[in-house]
Order: C-alpha cells, then sequence, then structure tokens
C-alpha cells in the first residue's frame, strides 16, 4: 500500500508540475526493507500500481496490469503518458542500503527524452499504507487537527476526557469522525470496511491452491474449514472448537494477502487477518450476550479499535521494519481486544485493560519472514494474534477496569523494544526464522 500510494503522489506531483508531457524514464529505487524484502511483499507490482495511476479500492484484481506492462515494455504513466518500461530495469533493490529516516525509503526520479533530470523525490512508507516524503519526516506521527471536538494524543487523555465528557471512547472518535464529513457516510464507510473484511474471509475459506513465492505453500483455511464443517455435522466438538473457527477466518484473510487479494489494512497487510476474525468471532457469538444491535456493535468495535490504533501511530509505529511484528499482529491484537471489549460493553478503563494486555504479551515480537514472503510465520502469527485478542478481552471483562501497567505504558516499551532490535529482526529477512529456518 505505501510503496503503491507513493508512485501515485510521485505522477500526481509530475502532472501538477507540468511534467507529465516530458517524460521518457522514470527511475524507482527501492531501499533498506523494501528492498530485502519487496518481492516476496509484492513490492514492484505495487509501485507499477501506482505509477498506472491506479487506486487500491478500484483494482480490479482481475486484470493483469503488470503482465501487461511486461509484455509490452510499457507503462501509461498516469493512464496517459507512454513511457518504456521493464520492472528488472526500472525498479532497483538497493538491499545494502538502509536511508537515515527510516527502513522503508524509496526514491522515484522522472528523466526526458534527453536524459535530463525532470524530477525526483523520496518517499518513506511509515506503516498501514501512510506515506510521508522526505521533508515531512520530521514532524509528529500524528499532528493535531483542531476540526475535531476531541483531540487525543495519549490514552491519559484520552480517558480523561471520555470521563469529563461521561462519552465512550467510541463516543468521541464518533464525534470527531462526524467533524470532517457527514454523519451517514461514516457509518457507510465502517460498514464498508466490515464488509470487505468479511469477504475476505469467505474468499479465502473457498479458494484452494498454492501460495505464489518460493515456498510453495499450500492454503489451509479451506482444509481447515471442511474439517470443522465435517466435525459439525458430526456433531463432534469440544468446548475450545471457537478457538478452530477463530484461526479458520484469521487463516483466510492472511492467506488472501499473502496471495495479492483484496484485504483491509488493519493496521497493516501482514497482520490483516487478526481484526477480520475478531470481528466474526463478534458476529458470530459475542454479539449474543452483547448490550448492543449487531450494526451498533460493530460500529463501536471499529471505532474503538482505531482509537487505540492511533495512540500507537502517534507514539510508536505500525511498521514491522521500524519496531518488528510487535508493531503490526501486536497493534493489531491490541486494536481488537479493545474494540471487542467495548462492542460487548465493557466501559472504558475494561477497553484499555483489554489493550494493555494483548499488547504486553506481543512485546518483542519479531518480523523474521522466511524468503521475505508473507506467509512464515506470518499467517499462523495472525491467527494466534487473534485468538490472544479474544483472550485479552476476556480477562479484562472478567475485573473490573483497575490494571497496574497503564496502556501509554506499553505503547512506550513497545516503541522503546523495537528501536533496540537488531535490525536483522525488522523486516529484512536476514536474522531469526528467515535464516534458521528454511530457504528459498
Amino acid at each position: 500500500m505505501g510503496p503503491m500510494r507513493a508512485a501515485a503522489l510521485f505522477v500526481g506531483d509530475l502532472a501538477e508540475q507540468g511534467l507529465m508531457e516530458q517524460v521518457s524514464e522514470v527511475q524507482v529505487e527501492l531501499y533498506g526493507s523494501l528492498a530485502l524484502t519487496g518481492e516476496g511483499h509484492g513490492t514492484p507490482g505495487a509501485v507499477i500500481y501506482g505509477l498506472l495511476g491506479l487506486e487500491a479500492e478500484s483494482l480490479n484484481l482481475a486484470v493483469d496490469y503488470i503482465g501487461r506492462v511486461r509484455s509490452s515494455g510499457q507503462l501509461l504513466l498516469g493512464g496517459r503518458q507512454a513511457i518504456d518500461f521493464c520492472p528488472e530495469q526500472h525498479i532497483i533493490l538497493r538491499k545494502e542500503v538502509t536511508l537515515p529516516e527510516h527502513a522503508n525509503g524509496m526514491q522515484m526520479t522522472a528523466l526526458s527524452r534527453m536524459g535530463e533530470l525532470l524530477y525526483s523525490e523520496v518517499f518513506f512508507s511509515i506503516g498501514g499504507g501512510a506515506v510521508r516524503r522526505r521533508r515531512e519526516m520530521d514532524t509528529q506521527a500524528a499532528p493535531a487537527c483542531s476540526a475535531v471536538p476531541y483531540e487525543f494524543r495519549t490514552c491519559a487523555e484520552l480517558m480523561e476526557l471520555c470521563k469529563r465528557e461521561n462519552i465512550t471512547i467510541a463516543g468521541a472518535v464518533r464525534c470527531n469522525e462526524g467533524s470532517l464529513r457527514p454523519m451517514q457516510l461514516v457509518t457507510h464507510r465502517i460498514r464498508h470496511l466490515c464488509n470487505t473484511m468479511s469477504a475476505a474471509i469467505d474468499r479465502g475459506v473457498a479458494t484452494h491452491g498454492t501460495l505464489p513465492g518460493g515456498l510453495k505453500l499450500a492454503r489451509r483455511a479451506p482444509i481447515i474449514y471442511s474439517r470443522l464443517e465435517k466435525l459439525f455435522h458430526a456433531n463432534k466438538t469440544d468446548a475450545l472448537t471457537i478457538i478452530d473457527w477463530i484461526n479458520l477466518w484469521a487463516f483466510a484473510v492472511a492467506e488472501e494477502n499473502a496471495a495479492g487479494g483484496r484485504v483491509v489494512t488493519a493496521p497493516t497487510m501482514g497482520s490483516a487477518g487478526v481484526l477480520p476474525a475478531v470481528l466474526r468471532y463478534y458476529e458470530r457469538y459475542g454479539h449474543k450476550e452483547s448490550p448492543f444491535s449487531y450494526e451498533t456493535g460493530r460500529e463501536v468495535f471499529m471505532l474503538t479499535a482505531s482509537a487505540i490504533c492511533s495512540l500507537y501511530r502517534a507514539n510508536a509505529s505500525i511498521s514491522g521494519a521500524e519496531v518488528g511484528c510487535q508493531g503490526e499482529v501486536g497493534v493489531a491484537c491490541s486494536m481488537a481486544a479493545a474494540g471487542l471489549a467495548a462492542a460487548m460493553g465493557g466501559t472504558n478503563a475494561q477497553i484499555e485493560n483489554a489493550a494493555e494486555i494483548a499488547m504486553e504479551h506481543n512485546l518483542g515480537l519479531t518480523c523474521d519472514p522466511i524468503c521475505g514472503l508473507v506467509q512464515v510465520p506470518c499467517i499462523e502469527r495472525n491467527a494466534i494474534g487473534a485468538v490472544k485478542a479474544v483472550n485479552a478481552t476476556r480477562l479484562a471483562l472478567r475485573g473490573d477496569g483497575s490494571h497496574y501497567v497503564s496502556l501509554d505504558s506499553v505503547i512506550a516499551t513497545m516503541y522503546e523494544t523495537g528501536r533496540n532490535l537488531h535490525s536483522g529482526y525488522k523486516e529484512t529477512a536476514l536474522a531469526g526464522l528467515a535464516t534458521n529456518a528454511l530457504t528459498c
């Protein structure tokens, strides 16, 4: 998502500066983690999508855009300016170079027919599809927005304003969103996200085959589903079967992501299976005990999860290349636990407790994908994260909301831990399982 958006921004800059018609060549250089795991993450393809002027939500996955570029040797820049383009020649992986600002760096350069430099810009993919230009890297992660009624940067500030205004966390976020766009649109977008997550589960459960990449990993979701269905029809089950279903739903979405399918960055693509699995758990089981209607409960879940994510983005990171997988699956687990606790009618204190428990037991989680693919251990890790989120919620709801460790302190610890991790354990595929388990 990040490299795709960066490429689209670059094309937009060219158009804004009136340079499009002069462009004859575009060179893209990927640095650090983007280069080391780029091929396994589909980064070169994402760059091509962005240069073509395509957007993720409207992308027609049935069309082989990249194949067209390869076979023709041309790319329609921004959908209008034809340039010669060979992915292997024009997208360069600088695996030996990491830019000082962030591990996920990329530089794009446009040249004229005479080889003259027209425009060049450095972008950084900072996690969850968010992108910054080099000159923006010294700004705060979450700049204050004066247009919203409830500003907060820390969980302590969020809890205080909720207490003062006698509102829930979801209520505060809903008011903020409603101040920026019509409330009807807010509701529509939340439902669209929920439906997109649900569709990813359903596709993943129904799709057989092998995932792309050197591991030749078989999809497990349809196999797990088939076995669960047989047990159900044979009336054979046990008290922990619900965990099997949570695992299945997380597997389904994580495998869709690994195959390049449409998923929701929640908060990242590598952790995209956690929230959908926990949300499906709520829809299938939890809402029966919830004080909210089905649709209201889903909205409360998503609004609360987004508030928790904003705290991590403001005070730490959601980039595996910066802080390891604790910033991806760990944050997703924390978001999902908070969302579920809220949807189940938990107090603000219980919601904070759920989010804190979930992250506290993901501290130090490394990002060491084998062969640079978002498959092993990433797919299973989504399932473990989803189950852990449900357990964190249950622990929090069995208490009165009081807890010794604050969410703010856990977030600070996560960031500190991530900064101190060896670079090999931060989405570089240079250490850990990536070097000790298998090779491609």
